[in-house]
């Protein structure tokens, strides 16, 4: 093996430990539970708590999804074009507004913190309510209802019809994983 190949195998390797040293660090600086909650916040609390409570929500549960979809930053747009806070696609939009009957809303008004929080509240409380449980809605949240639904009807991936034995698709089980995760975070430091 050539010293350039070794070379360029252990930069990764030095990558991730300098990363590790770095969060230590920053936990020993800070205390680990406030480095948790300056990666775990709490923003736009007005909006999470009313919309959440208006549909029957874990506010934990919307904080994780916030959370995970933009990183609490409103003007995010994803790489298939969803927009806001809880990255809402432009179809998925104009179902909630119908659903709503909110005629002068428009799609670039998902980058508007409120009405975004409103709207993925909204979408969330139908999924809870179709689903039951955060990790089939989140699931749903992720890859759609109807692919969950599919899943659900599918004897080797549920076994009951009505919760996930496993999810198939690898990048929908793992939101999936780092939403339920968030939530027990959330839960873990907020919850008094």
């Amino acid at each position: 093996m050539t010293h350039n190949k070794r070379k360029k195998r252990a930069l990764p390797v030095v990558v991730s430990i300098v990363a590790v040293l770095l969060v230590l660090a920053a936990a020993a600086y800070f205390g680990y539970g406030r480095l948790l909650e300056a990666l775990f916040p709490i923003k736009y609390e007005n909006y999470v708590e009313r919309y959440s409570r208006e549909n029957g929500l874990d506010k934990y549960f919307v904080y994780a999804v916030i959370k995970t979809e933009s990183g609490f930053r409103p003007d995010a747009v994803s790489d298939v074009g969803a927009r806001g806070l809880m990255q809402i696609m432009e179809d998925t939009f104009d179902w909630l507004k119908f659903r709503q009957g909110d005629e002068s809303a428009v799609y670039y008004d998902m980058y508007d913190p409120q009405t975004n929080i409103r709207y993925g509240c909204c979408l969330l409380g139908f999924l809870m309510e179709e689903f039951g449980d955060i990790e089939t809605a989140a699931a749903a949240y992720h890859i759609g209802r109807g692919r969950v639904n599919e899943w659900l009807g599918d004897s080797s991936i549920s076994s009951d019809g009505v919760h996930l034995d496993v999810i198939p698709a690898s990048d929908t089980a793992h939101y999936v994983s780092k939403i339920t995760k968030a939530v027990e975070i959330y839960k873990r430091l907020y919850d008094k």
